[in-house]
């Protein structure tokens, strides 16, 4: 199952410039969600970051990735009307740096579940190479 720009609008309530992910490429929902960001250099973030040599903030491939899980949370049926926020990071890893040009391949895999509270695995990847991991911790609230 795909979803377009406009459906994960409809799931998400991220707006520019915080929508990170521009497709959803599969999901299997309430379990794990793939998807696609393609890095442009007219991100703003690119202005500062670093002016002589633009590399992706780390921060903003977390996010990407917690958006990702928030796809494989929020399409499950019991979770409807609900909003997945962030609620910690474990063992990040930045591998590579993420350059304008590149598409980040993002996978959040949820490895467990109690009640309001989800854990997941992501990783994401460039060309098939990883570039970041972590574990990442969601809550689910009105």
């Amino acid at each position: 199952m795909t979803l377009n720009a406009e459906q994960i609008r409809d799931i998400l309530p991220h707006r520019y410039p915080f929508l990170l992910i521009d497709r959803v490429t599969d999901y299997e929902p309430g379990n794990w969600a793939k998807a696609i960001k393609c890095v442009s250099v007219n991100e703003p973030h690119f202005t500062g970051h670093f002016p002589q040599k633009s590399i992706m903030p780390g921060v903003l491939i977390i996010e990407a990735l917690a958006q990702t899980g928030g796809i494989a949370l929020l399409t499950e049926e019991s979770t409807e009307g609900k909003l997945a926020v962030l609620g910690g990071i474990k063992n990040a890893r930045f591998i590579k740096p993420v350059v304008p040009g590149d598409v980040l391949e993002l996978e959040c895999r949820i490895i467990r579940r109690l009640a309001s509270v989800g854990v997941a695995e992501a990783e994401a990847k460039v060309n098939g190479e990883t570039v970041c991991k972590a574990e990442i911790t969601f809550a689910l609230t009105d």
